[in-house]
């Protein structure tokens, strides 16, 4: 059985932890009645094997009773069994081995000193379904497809000479978002929902480009990935008991993602004939990429390009609104910087960036606070590795510091680090500066309902990655009354 990593501190198995106690004991005793004929008890490790620490498991369920236990969500329940057990822990979930990493030391350890030992990653049935067995780049199989596919990605549709050649878009959509904001000014707006829709309208000409689906079409098409997404982020029992293709067939296994993949499947098929015109020499490619390749691609942009740093935004106006000496001190600088442009705020220049800098620590805080991933992609290792004598069986602060977000600081981590590091880094946060940089330029901000900053909820609910348990709804204020020319 392979071991499969978790690095604490930036989101896929955590789904599973979520289910209640009691449907878990029932569950439970169901599955003890078919464990001798369908599950196969993974080989004992040799005694002098020197694992990491952690807690007791049961026989059948693993630790799946201690993350069931209390209220918090699994990644803090995570961080609460990693104080007892130290910063290298060893869990099981069913017959799934897993292994937690929580500390920058320890990270820096499995993502790059032994990161090529742990770049392959586990392809989990869900993410098998939606992106067609494993043909896109978050969960390729790492070898010969994932390079060219990660270069692929890498060059021609995440780089950054790439994106700065894709600001223009994104300037001429938040420009429409914002001029649509001040005109409903002075009532209560639910941002959550409007920073969907402008992710849609984003990604829909980025990713999707012009094709011939009309925007009813469009909204579909971003209703089920979004349905999708959810999906993915629940629970189901095969993905704790893998090998057992009884209980595939018992509990009908993601039937409702796989009626969702096939509706997003065909819409997808309709845009691709619209943009690919096939190639005679096709077979005479290094690379030849099949449709299912493209799909996947597309997919994986969708997910990672969407749901990612619209929580971001959202988490950083929450905590702005919390804090507002912090929010007067951002809005001042974003003013200072832009005041009487009288147009979009602009800061997609590194230049511009950099003189933010106030903003910048904003973004940094908040991806240390509420990590749109706490879980990072699981990884896995196809053969034993020996860390720091322990044997991995097969299978405001950071103002005046150098610490970033970008995979070199291994105490801040939300991308990931090494070779499988998030791909569409540079693409989200150059979003999200964007976005929140005009959010705090053009309106002065109110709490609803004469809420004061302390009663902000500020809850949390996990899927695919970290939300906030209820929609952000805010009152807008404009500052500037200057013309926004929609280009």
């Amino acid at each position: 059985m392979d071991n499969t990593l978790l690095e604490v501190g930036a989101q896929q198995l955590a789904p599973w932890l979520t289910i209640s106690f009691a449907i878990f004991i029932a569950t439970s005793v169901f599955l003890v009645s078919i464990w001798t004929c369908v599950v196969k008890r993974p080989p004992s490790s040799p005694p002098a094997a020197r694992l990491p620490p952690g807690p007791w498991a049961l026989p059948l369920v693993g630790n799946l009773h201690q993350m069931a236990l209390g209220s918090s969500l699994p990644h803090r329940r995570l961080r609460d069994l990693a104080r007892q057990y130290g910063p290298v822990m060893r869990l099981r979930f069913g017959e799934v081995p897993i292994v937690v990493v929580s500390s920058a030391e320890w990270a820096q350890l499995f993502l790059q000193a032994h990161d090529a030992s742990f770049a392959a990653r586990p392809l989990l049935p869900a993410a098998s379904i939606v992106f067609y067995g494993g043909r896109d780049i978050a969960f390729a199989a790492y070898g010969e497809y994932w390079r060219k596919m990660r270069k692929v990605c890498d060059v021609g549709l995440l780089g950054t000479g790439r994106v700065k050649s894709l600001h223009p878009v994104m300037e001429q959509e938040v420009c429409k978002w914002i001029h649509a904001s001040i005109s409903a000014a002075g009532e209560p707006i639910n941002l959550s929902r409007s920073l969907f829709d402008l992710g849609c309208s984003i990604n829909s000409r980025l990713v999707l480009g012009m094709s011939s689906l009309g925007q009813e079409e469009v909204g579909v098409f971003f209703s089920l990935a979004s349905q999708l997404m959810k999906a993915m982020g629940g629970f189901d029992l095969v993905d704790l008991f893998p090998s057992s293709e009884l209980l595939r067939r018992i509990t009908g296994a993601h039937g409702e993602l796989k009626k969702l993949h096939a509706a997003l499947d065909a819409i997808l098929e309709t845009v691709i004939n619209d943009h690919v015109t096939k190639r005679e020499n096709n077979e005479h490619r290094q690379l030849p990429i099949t449709n299912s390749d493209i799909k996947a691609v597309i997919l994986d942009l969708l997910m990672a390009g969407t749901s990612p740093w619209i929580a971001v935004v959202e988490w950083a106006m929450s905590e702005l609104m919390k804090n507002p000496r912090m929010m007067e001190k951002a809005q001042k600088e974003v003013r200072h910087r832009f005041d009487g442009q009288g147009e979009i705020v602009v800061v997609v220049d590194e230049a511009c960036i950099n003189e933010l800098q106030y903003l910048q620590l904003v973004l940094t805080e908040t991806l240390r606070f509420h990590s749109p991933g706490p879980l990072n992609l699981p990884r896995e290792n196809q053969e034993t590795v020996v860390i720091n004598g322990y044997q991995i069986p097969d299978p405001e602060r950071f103002l005046h510091t150098s610490t970033d977000y970008k995979g070199h600081h291994f105490d801040l981590i939300p991308f990931g680090a090494g070779r499988r590091i998030c791909p569409g880094m540079h693409f989200g946060t150059t979003i999200v500066k964007l976005v929140l940089a005009n959010l705090l330029y053009h309106f002065d901000w109110e709490l609803p309902n004469q809420m004061k900053p302390r009663d902000l909820d500020m809850s949390e609910r996990l899927g695919l990655d970290l939300r906030r348990k209820n929609d952000l709804v805010l009152v807008p204020i404009p500052y500037h009354h200057g013309s926004i020319e929609v280009a």
